[in-house]
């Protein structure tokens, strides 16, 4: 090939990066979160994941296109490149790295399962034998339901969304759930709808299921953007906008040590 030809090819290939910059990033995200990710009254977007996102892609120059999913279809879409990269709560484990890659984390939490007041499971669990237990499907929580709590006597009952949880949990259809404790916490216990049910049993942190925190995925072997993420989760927090988001939604580090 000449060097007319290769210098044409060069300034194709370049030209095909600026309109890829151009058009954005491509995030999905679970818009049924609270507070990590929700729709106001006026239909946009909120919470702490679409503000974090928001944050990093000013902080890399480049536009954020939110991109919504069901969550178990949040990985299947970045493997079928309808999106660039997931920023929607996503733990990471050795199970999910698998299929994506992960940036370093951007927050962590544990698993906790909420129960009527004055059910007693035991230090063994064992009073979980028989309880319903409400999980969203294809969560971490799902997965730890179904391989231990499910051998302990629990029947495990799978949602679409957390919110649906919390419908039948009120409706008495079940007779608890497990999930991230924050979520817990701000958006059922704190809540009307949360009256009478309390944390129940230690917090799960095993991190054979729960992992090593919530990071950014992205496709296999895309490094390059893995680690621009990097670079931008380090800044926003050296810089306070970290801080500042946090404080929005958190009276805690919801970081982590």
């Amino acid at each position: 090939m000449s060097k007319k030809h290769l210098l044409a090819l060069a300034l194709m290939i370049g030209a095909a990066g600026a309109q890829a910059a151009d058009n954005g990033l491509r995030i999905g995200i679970e818009a049924a979160y609270p507070p990590f990710a929700y729709k106001q009254a006026n239909g946009e977007l909120a919470g702490f994941d679409y503000d974090i996102g928001n944050a990093l892609c000013k902080q890399m120059e480049v536009k954020c296109i939110w991109v919504e999913q069901e969550y178990d279809g949040l990985i299947p879409s970045l493997k079928v490149r309808k999106v660039d990269a997931i920023l929607a709560s996503l733990t990471i484990t050795e199970d999910r790295k698998k299929s994506v890659d992960f940036t370093d984390r951007y927050y962590r939490s544990a698993a906790r399962l909420v129960m009527k007041q004055d059910l007693q499971l035991g230090s063994d669990l064992s009073g979980l034998a028989g309880k319903r237990i409400g999980v969203q499907r294809a969560s971490i929580h799902d997965r730890y339901a179904t391989q231990v709590l499910e051998p302990k006597g629990a029947v495990v009952v799978r949602y679409t969304s957390q919110n649906e949880v919390y419908l039948d949990l009120q409706a008495q259809r079940l007779d608890g759930t497990l999930a991230d404790d924050v979520i817990l916490d701000q958006t059922f216990l704190k809540k009307p709808i949360g009256k009478g049910f309390a944390f129940s049993g230690p917090a799960f942190n095993d991190p054979a299921y729960f992992g090593d925190g919530v990071a950014i995925a992205v496709r296999k072997g895309d490094q390059p953007l893995a680690e621009r993420f990097n670079r931008a989760i380090a800044e926003i927090r050296a810089n306070g906008t970290y801080q500042q988001i946090n404080s929005k939604y958190f009276d805690f580090n919801v970081y982590g040590e």
